[in-house]
């Protein structure tokens, strides 16, 4: 694929077709539909068919672009090469992006490269930062919750970060909802709130719909409970299940695809339960006149608390497909109780340590 080096954005992006939402209560409004680059984005991918997809995506009016230091691979490459992609195709649209990024698993070797102590998190920063050739990103977040370190420290170098300008706004991600109080708390108290949570959520892994489970057995509050008191914007990942919820594995696993070589996957997440039950959710799409990966972004997008859907892309073709699930967001009741029949728990939640800690 070979496409220009001059990039002129749709003067279109902006019509109406992408609906914007407030992260809770803060100022900032995300699109309904972001684009991640844990996958597509590292040195295993030719870069024009990275251009042709975050290009195609500003064009569908997608203006936040997620990362992380360890994004890849190798870690850090897709970091470095949406750097390139910053200078070549946006550069002066700067001021229209939300970019964010994150630090907390393992980037580099020793007791300094994971985590959540204030040195790993700046050092990461600052490192995510030059390798991305910005001044600041939007939104920084703790990407995992760190149980030997203070949850203090953790979020005193999120509020530095802002504080130094290094990041305009600070989130966590798969904190469970007893942890993010504390966290919201302690940010609150140094007077640089967090606007934003960032799980995983999907059909088949509705953690945070379901009330927490302390170690003694007492129930408490849902995440999603906790978000909506607190007045703090959801971003869902893997809406897709990595892409279970697409018609990718109804009859198997193919070639090439993400199960067949990916270690975010583990084997038993392709059980016949779980296949039975995306072969019925996808019937139930059909109905809708959806695929099922665009009714899968749809229903991740109904509680109130949630602001927007993070997916990948491999392509051009596959974004615009998941995009099309904007055309449809509403669910009545019958078909949300059909949903529930099958939409149950599939052991996906390979991030459930820090979800659940």
């Amino acid at each position: 694929m070979s496409i220009s080096s001059v990039y002129i954005p749709d003067s279109n992006r902006y019509d109406g077709r992408m609906p914007y939402r407030h992260a809770g209560r803060s100022g900032l409004q995300l699109p309904a539909i972001s684009l991640g680059l844990w996958q597509n984005f590292g040195d295993n991918v030719p870069f024009d068919r990275q251009e042709a997809i975050l290009r195609r995506a500003f064009d569908l009016g997608i203006t936040h672009f997620d990362l992380a230091n360890n994004y890849g691979p190798p870690p850090g490459s897709a970091e470095a090469n949406f750097g390139r992609h910053m200078k070549r195709s946006f550069a002066a649209h700067r001021h229209e992006l939300v970019i964010s990024t994150k630090a907390g698993y393992l980037m580099w070797p020793g007791p300094y490269g994971e985590w959540g102590s204030r040195k790993y998190l700046l050092d990461s920063l600052d490192e995510s930062l030059r390798r991305m050739g910005l001044d600041h990103v939007d939104i920084f977040y703790s990407h995992r919750y760190d149980p030997s370190t203070p949850l203090e420290e953790t979020m005193g170098a999120l509020d530095y970060a802002v504080r130094s300008g290094r990041a305009r706004y600070v989130g966590i991600s798969s904190y469970s909802a007893p942890r993010t109080r504390e966290a919201l708390a302690i940010l609150k108290s140094m007077g640089t709130p967090a606007i934003i949570h960032q799980p995983s959520y999907s059909m088949v892994n509705r953690w945070i719909e379901q009330p927490y489970v302390s170690g003694d057995g007492g129930s408490g509050e849902t995440l999603l409970d906790v978000l909506a008191d607190e007045g703090i914007g959801c971003i869902c990942f893997s809406p897709l299940a990595q892409g279970l919820l697409t018609s990718k594995y109804l009859d198997g696993v193919p070639a090439g695809s993400r199960a067949a070589g990916s270690s975010s996957w583990t084997d038993d997440m392709l059980t016949e339960k779980n296949l039975t039950n995306v072969r019925a959710l996808n019937s139930i799409a059909a109905e809708r006149g959806q695929t099922l990966a665009q009714m899968a972004v749809a229903w991740v997008l109904r509680p109130p608390a949630v602001t927007s859907a993070l997916v990948g892309a491999s392509s051009v073709a596959q974004l615009e497909d998941t995009v099309g699930a904007l055309n449809n967001l509403s669910f009545d009741q019958e078909t949300l109780a059909r949903i529930d029949q099958y939409a149950q728990d599939g052991g996906v939640n390979i991030w459930s340590q820090s979800s659940f800690a």
